[in-house]
């Protein structure tokens, strides 16, 4: 795959892209948590933004140094509570909160400053159908926001928009999508985009690393509990990022009638996604179609890699970098699809993707920040 050039083509009233002035102001709220700490790592290197604001819950009054000492600021800032007082006067604000607590937050900030940038890591403002939230979320429904998620091929976008990239460009509110969304939705877009396979009949199962499930101190994320062993987790329909993932592929391919069977594993990795992902083949469809359609939504996409015949990802890869890595093949026995995608769920499953997407708001070059080499060993 050929690298490239990333380049914003839009104008902003508020740009970061020129002009030698000051650089927008940040705030992350959420910013002691796995997502809002990545997402600041990211941000602490970033050439055209400035970090100004930390905010949290229960770290609130404590220094970046005891929460996040791997990260250097340069200084060593106090985090203040996540009050609507303390993210006044920012250009941008990521939330990085649990569900369900991002809507009101984002309604006041929206309400009291129109311009403002709000990145949702969250996700309260992801999904299109206010029926689907109320059965996966169980709560009211706060709304959908520009999706953020670029490189995702359009159908029939709004206004001939053939990448979600497009939208991205005008966006002020941006909902980042679920890592594991991300890395189910690339694996099986481009299938059934090119009617490779049956739709009504996706599937898969993916191992995730612990990081997934937040920060929280809770027994079952204990290393004594976790380590050793592996864990299945929103079984047999329940999990809520099956309504996002069904309407990405909607929203690629037209198909309003895909049905998926999805089922996560917790295994002992500290992070990292490796999507298992399957699907039967139509007649007569084998790896050169499959890799071909992966090849044509995907060669000019700078962060998805697509892999030659007979390899496949692991989570090694990718991990640090904001890629999505991906192999592919089709068992001629059983007339089974099998596509591998392998992300690192806090970078281009949550913060690399937040990072992306508010670059494009900006009118910065996507890749802004963002790095696809990954760490080793």
């Amino acid at each position: 795959m050929d690298a490239q050039p990333l380049v914003g083509d839009s104008s902003r009233p508020l740009s970061a892209s020129g002009g030698g002035g000051a650089r927008p102001r940040v705030a992350i709220v959420g910013a002691s948590g796995y997502a809002g700490g990545e997402t600041l790592r990211l941000l602490a290197d970033h050439p055209a933004l400035e970090v100004a604001t930390l905010a949290a819950h229960s770290s609130a009054g404590k220094r970046l140094s005891e929460v996040a000492p791997h990260i250097d600021l340069g200084r060593d800032p106090e985090l203040v509570p996540s009050d609507v007082e303390n993210l006044r006067g920012h250009d941008v604000v990521v939330l990085a909160l649990p569900h369900g607590q991002s809507g009101a937050l984002a309604a006041q900030l929206r309400a009291e400053d129109p311009d403002v940038l709000v990145v949702d890591l969250g996700a309260d403002h992801r999904l299109e159908s206010a029926e689907d939230w109320a059965e996966y979320y169980r709560s009211e429904h706060s709304g959908t926001w520009t999706y953020g998620m670029p490189e995702l091929p359009l159908h029939d976008g709004p206004g001939g928009a053939a990448r979600q990239r497009e939208l991205l460009r005008t966006a002020r509110e941006i909902a980042v999508p679920g890592c594991n969304a991300t890395a189910v939705s690339l694996a099986l877009v481009p299938l059934v985009r090119a009617g490779l396979v049956d739709p009504s009949a996706l599937a898969a199962v993916l191992p995730v690393g612990y990081s997934g499930a937040g920060r929280s101190a809770k027994q079952h994320l204990l290393l004594s509990e976790a380590a050793g062993g592996a864990v299945p987790y929103g079984v047999g329909g329940t999990h809520r990022h099956i309504p996002e993932i069904l309407q990405n592929v909607r929203r690629a391919s037209g198909v309003a009638d895909a049905r998926l069977t999805f089922t996560p594993v917790l295994v002992p990795m500290s992070r990292g996604i490796l999507a298992v992902a399957t699907a039967p083949a139509l007649e007569g469809i084998g790896q050169d179609e499959v890799l071909a359609a992966l090849h044509a939504d995907y060669a000019d996409e700078h962060f998805i890699t697509v892999l030659p015949a007979g390899s496949f990802p692991s989570t090694q890869q990718v991990t640090g970098a904001n890629t999505v890595r991906i192999g592919a093949t089709v068992d001629r026995r059983s007339g089974v699809v099998t596509v591998i995608s392998a992300i690192d769920n806090l970078v281009k499953g949550t913060a690399g993707a937040a990072v992306q997407s508010l670059n494009l708001a900006l009118d910065l070059p996507e890749g802004t920040g963002l790095t696809r080499t990954a760490l080793a060993p």
